[in-house]
């Protein structure tokens, strides 16, 4: 034999290391064998054709799993086109996919079916490859049992590792190794017994008893799968004669193009079917069933369409069922392991016994809420299980659900009758195609979900009413138009839609949202007491909401010309919305509580956040157990600087916190402001860009308090040693607290008369609130002692609610007798219309019962809303108001209108009819007609005391319960509190009556299709027509002037609705009719007598059938011609047919037609002696009415 060559010596060599180091000798009968390097040099001789193969090299176990990150495979005895040709074939089924890249590795080990853990050697059905630096497992298509702990060479393989770097992969034997040493003879023949005289053998012995060894032999029939039960792992396997008859399993070979989820055991064949292997339990860890190997199924169930959202067809694996490896994958892609322990998909399969439709919607749920919430607090955390500790959210979402599904729980799966029944039964085989019951998508899709119902069927026309459109002009058409809302519900959507969000405060908006990691979602939180939200602890928390209203306002930009183009779609320039939901607290469950703050007292119903411990202390609901131990520190100033807080030079500073209890007693809106906080080497500092923020008035109970940890900010000492002190020991110590940046996310938690502290982390200094300190305007300009010092709310500090002034126990009342006058004024509706009110700047609350979206005064001052505009950008253009009605409940007395800029929308939430709301700061004032009104100012705020009921309508206001039925002289000392009602009274005379036609651009007079405006002219060939009266009615009690507008004069009048019609077509060529009857010139109206249309009028005006009894719906008119002087009453005589009356009436009231109706003699008396019935009782009733 020639000398070997250097590289030749070189390669053996490292042979030799290598199987000295992975290879060495094993014990034998004779004591310890040598390394088998020889038998190993010979096989790989072999392999090659009797050359070593020099391009190769050995690699160890321990190497392969530490070193190999990628896919990779070796063929010892493959060519290079061999190898293309192979690579090629595996990528047809994925052709974007890259297939395994070479390798030139040479692999030796032992071939086992057992792993060492915990100095114990285990069988749990696997085979391994092991070495003396490591063992790993294994995958083959062929097996031989006595392969079994000898020593292989393996000429072709593929080592595919985790996606997770930090665990091992798994190898696939590629074609059959090579044993290295010549295997040992098996006897010829054993006598067994066969299956069939085998059966009774074993069916005859008797339990409990010694059971002697049986050998049976047959042909396999089915191999069940791996199953781990109690600890113990086992499977099973049925044997036939080998003269049996042959039998025919449904089976199905398919290649995996996809992994659709792992966990769930869920994979796609052929891009077409999805195979379920979720019912087998997957002890084999999924291995080798990566996209491109392909599979053979033996009977397995087909089920077409288990769940209407799920789009495969569904071949599931039961326990009967067989899935055999046919090939493995030759793609470079990563191993997708299911999680050994803790899989939430399996535990919840089997613990509920769920069929295949049930388990595939409870897939899809786990998915989207995996999906959407790891980011925030980990796979781990959301997918916990309670088999070894509380719940995780996931479980928390998911198992009321089921339970509302299988509400009488079906018997425990049986796998021993489910594997050995001669019927077969298994869960697979109930399978009814299922609508999901609910669902929780992302919150970018509940948006696109609430965007899509919103527009659904809508159509302009469906925001006013055919009667009053038709004589709007293009301005308030349009304008009426431009803002709209509709309500959503979970039952709005099919299925069933539940909320899921993180909840989080926006420094920007200054808004609570729920986050996912999709999107954000602005919501509203109320208590169903009417006590504000405050729980700061609930920050940070993964919340569900099933009761919910969902609010989409529509924002529409239009040019429509007149009210009968608006089916025309057209004239729709742009259209946009803004979704927003609103739920109360009682109705939030919480599946994962933020750093563990939360426990289960959220769900209680008291709104106080506080409750009293057995020790008569006050402790907190929302705080773990560990906050309730304190841990005061040395309550001595520190005598460093204020740096000690922003270095936290020691470990005490790093973790320790101060903190300090306050009163808020009064809160201001979000403005744009110039505050110029001082700084070092700063004095005045000029061309400040504004900036957003808020300021709130507190009073500092208590001093500040050290502590060690912030999470141990838990009882407010600081009331218990004020009520010690008692009255005289407490000093008023106000401060102006000012928000900006960061600090602006405490917005919606601060409230009037609430109890809050302010934690500064990592800081030890007890003197920081007063070092920030400054005053809030120099000294030169105010007497510093009659201002409180202005304290900057830095980004890092805390807010934490602790409880309401009104829930303090009775030995700190003497707390609220301090604070008495402290806190801001809230008025009442009927205070704030009462002429002898005084302030300029009112609060109070109320029941929003109407929004109307009308023009912008033109007297408003626009430079700090034009700021804010610019600022945030607006859905509303510029020159819009909303006018809100106010009252204290719907039919209440007292109403007052609320106008807002359209600018500070953006920020308010929830403004809609039926919400009751606190407004605070706004500004009162008086119009020209002596009507009160509000408007909302920069430093105006407000609060959501309740939500609208969730039946409210979406659309036009629904007609409600009839106005209360009223006598006129009852109605003059309430003037200013009435928001409507109704009277029953006799039409006296019409006293003016006005027809007109006008240009929907210009309200100039439109006349024959065309305007008469000429300079300029005017382009408009839109006319809108519209009418009024003036009518003089009385009810025996006072007379008063009722203006009509539109289609209430022809109501007015009697006139049918085809009689209506072609007067006004009348009209239209003339452009105007008007005529007066019973008042002096100059009341605005001219009369043309020679008109003939204007002669028919006149004559239906002064007809006696005019004059008959009529039920009018009307409102106080508020822009009178003539405000209404205090004037004594007067005798008046009326005439009701042959019978006269005499009343003491009041001067004439002016009211507005809201209905009219006419009334049959049959209801002429039952609403007469109603009103005399109910009379006495009326609320409005100031003295007798004469009668006689």
């Amino acid at each position: 034999m020639a000398e070997p060559s250097a590289v030749e010596q070189c390669w053996l060599q490292a042979a030799r290391d290598f199987i000295r180091r992975a290879l060495p000798g094993r014990e034998g009968p004779g004591g310890p064998e040598p390394p088998p390097l020889d038998a190993v040099l010979r096989c790989l001789r072999s392999a090659g054709g009797g050359d070593l193969p020099l391009a190769y090299s050995f690699i160890s176990i321990s190497d392969l799993q530490h070193r190999q990150c990628m896919p990779c495979c070796s063929h010892l005895t493959w060519s290079t086109n061999e190898f293309k040709e192979w690579a090629h074939q595996g990528q047809g089924a994925l052709p974007m996919q890259s297939a395994l890249p070479r390798t030139y590795l040479i692999l030796v080990g032992y071939l086992t079916d057992r792993r060492q853990e915990n100095k114990e050697k285990l069988v749990d059905g696997c085979l391994y490859v092991k070495d003396n630096t490591g063992i790993i497992p294994c995958e083959l298509l062929h097996f031989e049992f006595e392969w079994l702990e000898s020593l292989f060479l393996f000429p072709s393989w593929s080592y595919i590792p985790q996606i997770d770097q930090r665990a091992a992969g798994y190898l696939e034997i590629l074609v059959d190794p090579v044993p290295v040493n010549p295997p040992e003879e098996v006897p010829a023949s054993i006598p067994v017994p066969y299956p069939v005289s085998a059966e009774p053998l074993l069916t005859s012995r008797i339990p409990c008893k010694d059971r002697s060894k049986l050998t049976v032999a047959g042909e396999l029939a089915r191999l069940g799968p791996l199953l781990c039960i109690s600890h113990k792992t086992f499977f099973f396997l049925f044997l036939k004669c080998f003269t049996s008859a042959v039998l025919f399993p449904v089976l199905v070979q398919g290649t995996v193009t996809k992994i659709l989820n792992v966990q769930a055991g869920l994979f796609l064949l052929d891009d077409k079917v999805c195979l379920c292997l979720a019912y087998q339990q997957l002890l084999n860890s999924a291995r080798g069933l990566r996209p491109g190997a392909c599979v053979e199924l033996i009977d397995v169930h087909l089920l077409q369409k288990p769940l209407v959202s799920f789009p495969f067809v569904v071949l599931g694996a039961c326990l009967s069922s067989t899935v055999v490896l046919k090939s493995f994958s030759r793609l470079s892609i990563l191993y997708q392991p299911p999680t050994s322990s803790g899989n939430l998909y399996l535990q919840l399969l089997f613990r509920h016994n769920l069929g295949m439709p049930l388990y595939l919607w409870l897939v899809s749920l786990l998915e989207t809420f995996e999906e959407r919430f790891s980011c925030f607090f980990g796979r781990r955390t959301l997918l916990l299980s309670s088999t070894h500790r509380n719940p995780g959210a996931a479980e928390k979402f998911l198992v009321p659900l089921l339970q509302a599904v299988v509400p009488d729980r079906e018997e425990a799966r049986d796998i021993y009758n489910e594997i050995l029944a001669k019927i077969h039964q298994c869960p697979l085989q109930k399978c009814v195609t299922l609508k999901p019951l609910c669902q929780a998508p992302s919150l970018s899709a509940v948006c696109r979900m609430a965007e899509q119902k919103s527009w659904e069927g809508f159509s302009p026309s469906q925001l006013l009413s055919p009667l009053e459109a038709q004589h709007m002009g293009t301005q308030e058409l349009n304008r009426r138009l431009a803002w709209s809302y509709c309500t959503l519900s979970a039952g709005s959507f099919q299925p069933q839609l539940i909320l899921l969000g993180v909840l989080r405060v926006s420094s920007r908006s200054s808004s609570l949202q729920l986050q996912d990691k999709t999107s954000t979602l602005p919501c509203v939180i109320s208590h169903k007491d009417g006590s504000p939200f405050a729980h700061t602890a609930l920050l940070g928390s993964l919340l569900q909401v099933e009761n919910y209203q969902l609010v989409v306002e529509r924002f529409l930009q239009t040019d429509f010309p007149s009210w009968e183009q608006l089916a025309n779609l057209e004239y729709v320039r742009d259209k946009k919305i803004s979704v927003y939901v609103q739920f109360y607290f009682e109705d939030v469950q919480v599946l994962h509580a933020a750093e563990g703050q939360i426990r289960k007292g959220l769900r209680s119903r008291n709104s106080s956040s506080l409750r009293k411990n057995d020790g008569g202390s006050l402790t907190s609901d929302l705080e773990t157990p560990e906050a309730k131990m304190l841990k005061l520190e040395d309550p001595k100033p520190d005598t460093q600087s204020a740096e000690d807080c922003q270095k936290g030079q020691s470990s005490t500073t790093r973790t320790s916190c101060v903190s300090r209890l306050f009163l808020v007693t009064q809160k201001e809106g979000l403005m744009l402001g110039n505050y110029q906080l001082p700084r070092e080497g700063d004095r005045e500092r000029e061309g400040q860009e504004l900036q957003r923020s808020f300021q709130a008035t507190v009073l500092w109970l208590g001093r500040p308090r050290l502590w060690s940890h912030s999470r141990e900010t838990g009882n407010p000492l600081e009331l218990e040693e004020t009520s010690c002190d008692g009255e005289e020991g407490v000093t008023r110590h106000e401060a102006l607290l000012l928000f900006m940046g960061k600090s602006l996310r405490w917005f919606p938690f601060l409230h009037l008369e609430g109890l809050y502290r302010f934690i500064v982390p990592h800081c030890s200094d007890l003197e920081v609130f007063d070092k920030l300190c400054f005053p809030p305007v120099p000294a030169k300009f105010l007497n510093m002692s009659s201002c409180p010092l202005c304290l900057p709310i830095q980004d890092t500090w805390h807010l934490q609610h602790e409880t309401w002034i009104s829930c303090l126990t009775e030995h700190q009342l003497a707390v609220r007798s301090v604070l008495r006058g402290m806190d801001q004024r809230i008025s009442s509706i009927p205070e704030v219309l009462s002429n002898s009110f005084t302030g300029s700047l009112v609060s109070f609350s109320g029941e929003i019962v109407e929004r109307t979206l009308c023009a912008s005064p033109k007297n408003e001052k626009t430079s700090v809303t034009l700021g804010l505009q610019k600022q945030k950008g607006s859905l509303l253009a510029s020159d819009h108001s909303v006018k809100l009605s106010i009252s204290v409940a719907p039919g209440s007395p007292g109403v007052v209108d609320i106008y807002i800029a359209a600018t500070y929308l953006q920020h308010l939430w929830g403004l809609l009819p039926g919400a009751k709301i606190l407004f605070q700061n706004l500004e009162r004032k008086i119009s020209r007609f002596h009507n009160v009104y509000c408007t909302y100012i920069a430093s105006s705020c407000v609060s959501i005391i309740s939500l609208p009921a969730f039946h409210l309508p979406s659309g036009p206001a629904e007609e409600g319960s009839s106005p209360r039925l009223v006598f006129l002289s009852n109605l003059l000392p309430h003037l200013q509190h009435l928001p409507q009602a109704r009277i029953l009274c006799h039409l006296s005379c019409v006293l003016t009556l006005s027809l007109q036609w006008v240009c929907s651009l210009c309200s100039s007079i439109f006349k024959e299709g065309r305007c008469t405006r000429d300079n300029p002219r005017c382009p408009s060939h839109t006319g809108v027509r519209q009418a009024s009266a003036r009518v003089l009615v009385e009810d025996g009690t006072g007379e008063a002037f009722v203006l009509c507008r539109n289609q209430h004069v022809a109501a007015m009048l009697g006139l049918s609705l085809l009689e209506w019609e072609a007067l006004q077509n009348c009209v239209q060529s003339r452009g105007r009719v008007s005529i007066q009857h019973g008042e002096a010139t100059g009341t605005g109206c001219v009369e043309e007598p020679e008109d003939l249309i204007a002669c028919y009028l006149r004559s239906l005006c002064r007809s006696p059938l005019i004059c008959r009894p009529i039920l009018l719906d009307f409102s106080l008119d508020r822009k009178p011609s003539k405000i209404l002087q205090p004037a004594p009453l007067q005798l008046r005589n009326f005439r009701c047919g042959e019978v006269d009356f005499v009343s003491q009436v009041g001067p004439r009231l002016s009211l507005l037609c809201l209905n009219v109706e006419e009334v049959e003699q049959d209801a002429l008396s039952y609403l007469n002696s109603e009103r005399i019935r109910t009379s006495a009782h009326c609320r409005w009733e100031h003295g007798p009415v004469s009668t006689g």
